[in-house]
C-alpha cells in the first residue's frame, strides 16, 4: 500500500477523476482534433461535445458517451464556457449535473479537481482565499502566507473551476463571485493587490433547483450566469440506457462480475422510480401517489449497484428481484409515516397486478413487512 502522499496508479483508486479513467479516450480526441481550440482548452468545442455525447472518430476509436441527452443542451454549456459568461447547471437532484460539470472540466482543462463544495458552512475563503496563520504571525500579510481557494487559483492559471451546490452556499459568501465573474478580478486588500484572471478562466456551478428558498441566488448573481436546466431522462428506454451504463462503470470499479440478463430488474427499477415521481402508471389508466423522495435517476443506480452486489456476495450471480427490492423499499419511504402508505397502496393497486412481475411483488412484500 503506498504511503501518505505517494501516487496512486488510477487502476488503484475506487474512483479516478474523470481526466484519469478517460485519459485514453481524451488523448484519442486531442490528437484528432484539428478544429479551432480557445485560449487554453485541451479540446475545441466540437471534442468537447463529442466527448461528453459520444461518437466513433474517423480511426475507429469509439468515445463513450458521458451524458446521455439532448446535443443542444450540451453544445450550449460547452459554448458558454468558450464565452466570458460562468456556467450554472439546474436541475433536480439525480439530473447528472455534478457528472456533466465535472467531465467538461476535465474536457476543457484537463483538470477536474479545482472544486469548492457548497454546503451551509462554506466559507468566503473557500472560494476567496485563506492564510497560512503560521506565516501570517511569523511575517504577516504577504503573498507567501496568502493560502489560494480553487477560484483563485483556476483564475491564475486560465482553467476551470466548480462550484457544486451552489445554492446551499449562504447568500453573502455567495455574492463573493459577483466581482470575480464580472471584472474577472479578485481584490486582496490585506496587501493592496488583486488577482486578474488569465485567458481560459471559467466556472461552472451547479445548483438543485428543489432548494429554491434555501439560499437563493441574488439578481445581480444569476446574471452572472448562463444558465442550462439538465432534464429527467425523456424516456424509459434513455432511463434504463444510463442506469446500465453507470452501473457497469460502477462494478468493474469495485470488481463486480456483470450481471447476466439484469436489464430486465434494471427495467423494473427505472419503471417503478418513473412512475412514483410522475403519479401515473406508464400506461396512463391509474394515477398513483407520489412519496417524499426525488427517486432520480441517480438513486436507481445505487439500487441497482447494491443488488448487483447482493447477487455477486449472496446469491448466484444473477440480479433478480430480490436483490432490489429492499434498495428499492429505501430509496421509496423517507418518510415512514407518509411514504409507508403511498409505497404500499402502489404495491397492492399497481405491483400485484402487473404480468410478469409477480416476483418482484413477493420480493417488496417480504422486505416490507
Amino acid at each position: 500500500m503506498p504511503a501518505f502522499g505517494e501516487q496512486t496508479s488510477a487502476a488503484e483508486v475506487l474512483r479516478p477523476h474523470a481526466e484519469d479513467a478517460f485519459a485514453a479516450e481524451l488523448a484519442a480526441l486531442a490528437a484528432r482534433d484539428d478544429r479551432p481550440r480557445p485560449a487554453r482548452w485541451k479540446l475545441s468545442p466540437w471534442a468537447v461535445a463529442t466527448y461528453l455525447l459520444g461518437g466513433t472518430l474517423p480511426d475507429g476509436t469509439v468515445i463513450t458517451p458521458k451524458y446521455v441527452g439532448p446535443r443542444r443542451l450540451v453544445e450550449v454549456a460547452v459554448t458558454t464556457l468558450a464565452t466570458d459568461r460562468a456556467l450554472l447547471l439546474l436541475g433536480v437532484p439525480g439530473t447528472a449535473k455534478t457528472w456533466v460539470s465535472e467531465h467538461l472540466a476535465a474536457a476543457v482543462s484537463g483538470d477536474s479537481t479545482l472544486l469548492v463544495q457548497g454546503t451551509a458552512g462554506t466559507p468566503e475563503e473557500a472560494i476567496r482565499y485563506g492564510w497560512d496563520y503560521a506565516q501570517l504571525l511569523a511575517h504577516g500579510p504577504s503573498r507567501d502566507a496568502l493560502v489560494p481557494s480553487p477560484v483563485m487559483r483556476a483564475m491564475t492559471e486560465g482553467t476551470t473551476v466548480r462550484v457544486e451546490e451552489l445554492t446551499r452556499i449562504p447568500a453573502d459568501v455567495q455574492d463573493t463571485l459577483i466581482t470575480i465573474l464580472s471584472e474577472k478580478t479578485l481584490p486582496i486588500p490585506e496587501l493592496g493587490q488583486e488577482v486578474q484572471a488569465v485567458r481560459g478562466f471559467n466556472l461552472i456551478a451547479t445548483a438543485n433547483d428543489r432548494d429554491r428558498g434555501v439560499n437563493d441566488l441574488s439578481s445581480a448573481l444569476r446574471r452572472r450566469f448562463n444558465t442550462v436546466v439538465l432534464p429527467l431522462p425523456a424516456s424509459p428506454e434513455a432511463e434504463v440506457d444510463i442506469v446500465t451504463r453507470r452501473v457497469d462503470q460502477i462494478g468493474r470499479s469495485l470488481d463486480l462480475p456483470s450481471a447476466p440478463d439484469g436489464t430486465d430488474e434494471i427495467r423494473r427499477v427505472v419503471t417503478v422510480f418513473r412512475e412514483l415521481r410522475d403519479g401515473l402508471t406508464s400506461d396512463g389508466r391509474t394515477k398513483v401517489k407520489s412519496p417524499s423522495g426525488t427517486l432520480s435517476t441517480a438513486e436507481a443506480i445505487s439500487v441497482v449497484t447494491g443488488g448487483l452486489a447482493l447477487s455477486a456476495h449472496f446469491g448466484d450471480g444473477v440480479l433478480r428481484a430480490g436483490d432490489v427490492a429492499a434498495g428499492v423499499l429505501g430509496a421509496v419511504v423517507r418518510d415512514p409515516g407518509t411514504d409507508r402508505v403511498v409505497w404500499q397502496e402502489y404495491l397492492e393497486t399497481v405491483v400485484r397486478e402487473r404480468d410478469g412481475w409477480q416476483d418482484f411483488y413477493r420480493a417488496c412484500r417480504e422486505v416490507s413487512a
